[in-house]
């Protein structure tokens, strides 16, 4: 006969008056965790107590009951209860449910209700998140009904969102939340799916590689199709991808395929407004390689007249803007909208001042503009740019492409044969003197002007500068007689991006300007240079041969002392990369092997930096370095200058030379700062910096 199994009895549950309660002092619980007593109050008070309290009966001395009962287990919810009486929101005789316990040890009660209470699972919260919108409660109402922000009661959603395949790995403990996370940037299930098979193949399965994989085909808001035409994306129901746990800068342009198409039909409605000014071509791209106008004669417009309602418009704006700084002057900050007005005012400002070039219906005939993007979003267009196959006939007055130099001429007429004797005809008078003659004749003028041009720098200067011109601003080398060649090379395919960067708008900027002012007939060009200031002249100089630099290293065409001659020009110049350009994982930490991160880190930020990223990952270690180089300086060997400091040489010349104009254009970093106004360049030694352009 099997022994019979003694029945356990559970401890008696009574409601008791909470002016009865005292808290015990064996309550195990001394550290502060988790809700606050006031959001645990406010719980109570929206849902009454659901889980009732441990007591044990208070004794006295003989051992009987004093009718009193103390908490071993349960203070928090005995502390919201007492702050609720406080507030006069619960009577101090309130019953409250209560277990009580009269067998046993008291810190083992309160011990075990901590231990043995099993904490929720982050993904059954996740989903009873879920469940509540589904049940019609609003993200701001589960927010309030919890304490929480509505921020974070969306990543819950967002984490409760993601495949159910996925949800069951993680509630099977085979993932980790960050993982989860990283998921949630993309919101295709069949995606992630695809995902989180590639990432269990290979090695590294951290989240950022997660990210990386979901987010690859898509094209980031900052993007400069996504700021040109993102409007009309959204309003096609285009989506946007967010990251709820992570900086995103926006988020990513999910659907690409309808980015690029309403990109290209808002390219073309403004081509077709381009179109219309009457040019003779109009090339459409998102993005044209820097350097693509070169080998390009560009025309030169002139800037219209300001109507009367726009000049009345400058005068009223700026009115109000001083009216504004007056107001304000005493304050550190403008107010948010008046700072939004002030920039309303300087956007319409600037409207005004760039209103596109006039040009000669002769010209636009013949010549074209590229359209594209730039770095902000906003449209570019490039006009007046004439193609080599669209340039006029060069005049040939007297029979020769240079206008008619006897020495060309004289036998396109027939009368420039000599004698055998090798003395002309004299009957043949008229005609212009023999070949021979004229060679014997211009070789001595020609070593006549090198010795005089050699003794005179001013006008070798001004000879040289002349051609560069010819060369780089009309395409022409016919109206000089100096054999100098001036290359401009494009190299700008090899790098995407180049041309909307700061240097590339600076130089663009220069060239513009100079463009704008150099004389439309290459006959007039001498005279206008010969009539510039010193300091103007040496500006245009150096723009002109800056043009001609070619520090690009290719493997097929390694030019070894061409590169050596570079560092010597970077020194000459003060050149310092650090201001434009910086390390990053996509141009920089991501394409070089991880010794080569750990160096750059331990030469930038010492060896304890290089110590913590050697265990990382190739990804997560370049983005790593990237976000501790940031700012620092840092440079790999190709962009760095051995000396920046000004040469020696150059204080010497100070201290000699009379004019401080050949000492502003020694200065290595010479800065020019143009009035557009009167057209004349200042220049300034700045050892420091590059060259700069400032339009007044």
């Amino acid at each position: 006969m099997s022994k019979s199994v003694q029945k356990i009895a559970l401890s008696a549950s009574r409601d008791i008056p909470f002016n009865q309660l005292v808290l015990s002092q064996s309550n195990v619980r001394q550290v502060k965790a988790g809700v606050s007593i006031e959001e645990l109050a406010e719980d109570i008070a929206r849902r009454t107590l659901l889980q009732s309290i441990t007591v044990r009966p208070v004794l006295d001395e003989s051992g009987a009951e004093t009718g009193k009962y103390e908490i071993p287990a349960g203070g928090r919810r005995f502390r919201a209860l007492e702050l609720l009486v406080k507030q006069k929101r619960l009577s101090k005789t309130a019953p409250v449910p209560c277990i009580v316990r009269t067998e046993g040890i008291a810190e083992e009660d309160s011990l075990a209700e901590n231990i043995q209470r099993a904490p929720l699972h982050p993904l059954d919260q996740f989903r009873a998140f879920q469940a509540l919108r589904e049940k019609g409660q609003s993200e701001e109402e589960t927010a309030a009904a919890f304490f929480v922000s509505v921020a974070v009661v969306k990543q819950r959603l967002r984490l409760a969102a993601v495949s159910p395949k996925l949800l069951d790995v993680y509630g099977e403990d085979e993932m980790t939340l960050d993982q989860l996370m990283a998921f949630t940037v993309n919101p295709d299930h069949e995606r992630q799916e695809q995902v989180w098979e590639v990432i269990q193949r290979g090695h590294n399965r951290q989240p950022q590689k997660i990210r990386h994989f979901l987010t690859e085909d898509a094209v980031r808001v900052s993007d400069k199709r996504a700021l040109y035409a993102g409007a009309a994306y959204i309003n096609a129901g285009g989506t946007i991808m967010r990251d709820l746990f992570q900086q995103d800068d926006g988020g990513w342009l999910q659907d690409v395929g309808l980015l690029d198409r309403l990109v290209s039909e808002k390219l073309e409605q403004d081509a077709e407004t381009i179109r219309a000014e009457g040019w003779k071509w109009v090339e459409v791209a998102i993005d044209f390689p820097y350097g693509h106008t070169y080998g390009l004669r560009q025309i030169a417009g002139q800037q219209p007249l300001l109507s009367e309602e726009d000049a009345a418009k400058i005068v009223a704006l700026q009115a109000e803007a001083d009216e504004i700084e007056a107001k304000y002057a005493a304050d550190e900050e403008l107010p948010e909208e008046v700072d939004q007005r002030m920039g309303e005012i300087e956007a319409a400002l600037a409207a005004i001042e760039d209103r596109p070039a006039v040009y000669d219906p002769a010209d636009v005939c013949r010549s074209g503009a590229f359209i594209s993007i730039d770095g902000q979003g906003k449209l570019r267009v490039e006009r007046g740019f004439v193609r080599p196959e669209n340039e006029l006939p060069v005049s040939d007055p007297g029979g020769a492409e240079d206008g008619g130099d006897p020495v060309e001429t004289s036998a396109a007429e027939g009368g420039g044969s000599e004698s055998p004797s090798g003395d002309a005809d004299e009957e043949d008078g008229t005609h212009p003197l023999p070949d021979r003659l004229m060679t014997e004749l211009t070789a001595y003028r020609t070593l006549a002007l090198r010795d005089a041009v050699g003794s005179d720098p001013a006008v070798a200067f001004l000879a040289l500068l002349h051609v560069l011109c010819l060369k780089i601003f009309y395409r022409y080398g016919l109206d000089s007689c100096l054999e100098v060649e001036a290359k401009t090379v494009a190299f700008g395919n090899r790098v995407a991006g180049l041309a909307d960067t700061a240097l590339a708008s600076r130089i663009d900027a220069r060239h513009q300007y100079w463009s704008e002012r150099l004389p439309k007939d290459t006959a007039d060009l001498w005279e206008m240079l010969a009539g510039l200031d010193t300091g103007s002249r040496q500006g245009l100089f150096a723009h002109c041969v800056s043009l001609t630099v070619n520090a690009v290293y290719e493997a097929v065409n390694r030019r070894p002392k061409a590169l050596a001659h570079t560092d010597k020009l970077a020194e000459a110049v003060c050149l310092n990369m650090a201001g434009s350009w910086s390390p990053t994982a996509d141009n920089y930490f991501g394409r070089v092997t991880k010794a080569r991160i750990v160096d750059a880190v331990r030469e930038a930020q010492g060896e304890d930096a290089a110590r913590r990223i050697e265990h990382l990952k190739k990804s997560d270690m370049a983005a790593e370095a990237e976000r501790l180089l940031t700012d620092s300086g840092w440079l790999p060997e190709p962009l760095r200058t051995a000396k920046l400091s000004v040469p020696a040489e150059v204080e010497t010349l100070e201290a000699d030379a009379p004019n401080s104009t050949v000492v502003e254009t020694a200065v290595a970093g010479q800065t020019m700062a143009i009035d557009a106004e009167a057209g004349q360049i200042d220049s300034s030694a700045r050892p420091d910096a590059p060259h700069a352009l400032a339009a007044e």
